[in-house]
């Protein structure tokens, strides 16, 4: 017994003389680190906290990214964090979860702000009996294949490359479960965009991915052999966008793979910077040229998205249609807003260039009606309308149809890291690093996408029936009011007149 005892101890002390080893080893090493970083810092000249500060000076880089992250889940109140507060990102996650969407006590949000909307709920709503389906709405009469849909809510724009495989493949699972169209974006087409069985908007965006020839220009060979897939419904040409206008598509070349690579006709691994507008057009007559030789050779709906900046050559577009015949006119508009999302661009054009939706979209809907194309011309508004509050903002206004990039991604499972352009998207959403990946299931993923859908169609209908409405798109400026500065609001009808 006293043998076995002693053994014990003896084993005791091994164990503690390791351990002390083990410590005195990690104690040489951590101190070996700090003279090294030590010496670096001093010697280097790009940083001067660090030279200045060494060791401790780096620090600061460290607090500085980890803000992000306090400010995110700890300091920022529901309704005050950028781009997306809490409050709406909350919104769209329980709403793609199929889980409870009501709210107790009261409103957070602040009525009092200038620019804050209100519905205004009439005497009489709209009894769930009496309420009606969306109306269906054709673009592109005129064409030999016009597309029929009465989907309000729709997938915007996202290349594969800027998003992954598995967040495509969601995208388009969940669109078809959903009913709604979904946006290929400006990289091309690909198998995972068609997986689904999804309607597809075929993008066109100045460097002509995927329907391009050997030099760089569009191809009606290659335009003639998409159009011949039955699920692409409709053609958009991008002119421009709202988080970067005046600037071409940005993926770095960390994201661009052989399978990317080769949809885009480009290098591996280079940047693929699209040009910062399309090559063939430089006047008004040249996009209507664009519109009418893509529809002849297509036979389907084609359109044009663009950010409103200046405004005067939408007066020259709407002269110049009536002069040729209203046949001649674009199916669809596709209206972004200055403050849209992209997955790369330079801040300068992010925080400061183009019009937001609010001013644009009522501007565009009364030029339309001034010129007699609103009825040829549909609209479709993008920009930070991924509640149904906002969309119903969006069809009172004006708008046939409301588009989003973002809210989709919130539904994908998203978190605003703002990692989209480093390749690092911790959700496995912007990232083609196959482990990152590995955490977005396609399956769940598509279900939360349809789920999401569902329930915008459902939030605007219980705004429209409020208002009196049997459907959304009976919603017009006049169940809008807005607050203004001296703090009383004004219905939108009355701020936005249409002459």
């Amino acid at each position: 017994m006293q043998s076995e005892f002693k053994s014990q101890i003896d084993l005791l002390l091994f164990g503690l003389d390791i351990i002390t080893s083990l410590f005195i080893l990690a104690l040489i090493v951590g101190i070996i680190s700090v003279i090294y970083m030590y010496i670096a810092d001093k010697r280097q000249t790009k940083q001067a906290i660090r030279h200045n500060y060494p060791v401790i000076g780096r620090f600061r880089y460290l607090f500085e990214k980890q803000g992000e992250f306090f400010r995110q889940y700890f300091f920022a109140q529901d309704r005050e964090e950028m781009p997306f507060n809490r409050a709406e990102r909350s919104w769209v996650y329980r709403a793609a979860k199929n889980v409870d969407r009501t709210v107790a006590f009261g409103s957070t949000r602040n009525l009092d702000q200038v620019g804050t909307i209100m519905f205004m709920n009439c005497a009489f709503p709209t009894l769930t009996e009496d309420a009606i389906p969306p109306q269906m709405i054709t673009l592109g009469t005129n064409c030999p294949h016009p597309y029929t849909t009465n989907s309000i809510f729709n997938i915007s724009g996202m290349s594969y490359g800027a998003i992954s495989k598995p967040a495509v493949l969601a995208l388009s699972r969940g669109a078809k479960e959903a009913g709604c169209w979904l946006n290929t974006g400006e990289g091309g087409l690909s198998l995972h965009h068609l997986a689904g069985g999804a309607d597809i908007v075929y993008q066109i965006g100045t460097a002509k991915y995927g329907v391009r020839d050997e030099n760089g220009h569009l191809s009606d060979e290659k335009l003639k052999a998409i159009a011949e897939i039955e699920q692409v419904k409709m053609f958009e040409i991008k002119l421009s966008q709202g988080a970067k206008p005046g600037k071409g598509g940005i993926l770095p070349g960390k994201k661009v793979t052989p399978e990317i690579a080769e949809i885009r006709g480009i290098p591996v691994g280079e940047d693929s910077i699209s040009p910062n507008a399309h090559p063939e057009i430089k006047s008004i007559d040249d996009i209507l040229n664009m519109v009418a030789r893509i529809r002849e050779v297509t036979g389907k709906p084609v359109g044009f998205k663009f950010v409103l900046g200046h405004t005067q050559w939408l007066d020259d577009l709407f002269v110049e249609i009536l002069q040729r015949g209203a046949e001649s006119a674009p199916d669809f508009m596709t209206l972004d807003s200055a403050d849209g999302g992209t997955g790369a661009a330079p801040q300068p054009l992010i925080d400061y260039v183009g019009l937001p939706l609010k001013e644009s979209l009522p501007l565009l809907i009364n030029m339309l009606e001034k010129y007699n194309l609103r009825d040829q011309v549909k609209v479709i508004a993008s920009g930070k309308l991924i509640t149904p509050s906002k969309v119903a903002w969006g069809l009172a206004i004006g708008a046939d149809f409301i588009v989003s990039a973002r809210g989709n991604m919130f539904a994908l499972g998203c978190i605003q890291a703002l990692q989209c352009n480093k390749n690092t998207c911790p959700t496995g959403i912007t990232t083609h690093n196959p482990k990152l990946q590995e955490g977005l299931d396609i399956k769940d993923k598509a279900q939360r996408v349809a789920n999401y859908n569902k329930y915008i169609h459902y939030g605007v209908g219980l705004i429209a029936h409020s208002c009196g409405v049997n459907e959304p798109r009976k919603l017009r400026r006049d169940h809008v009011r807005i607050v203004t500065e001296n703090g009383l609001s004004i219905a939108l009808d009355k701020l936005y007149p249409i002459e």
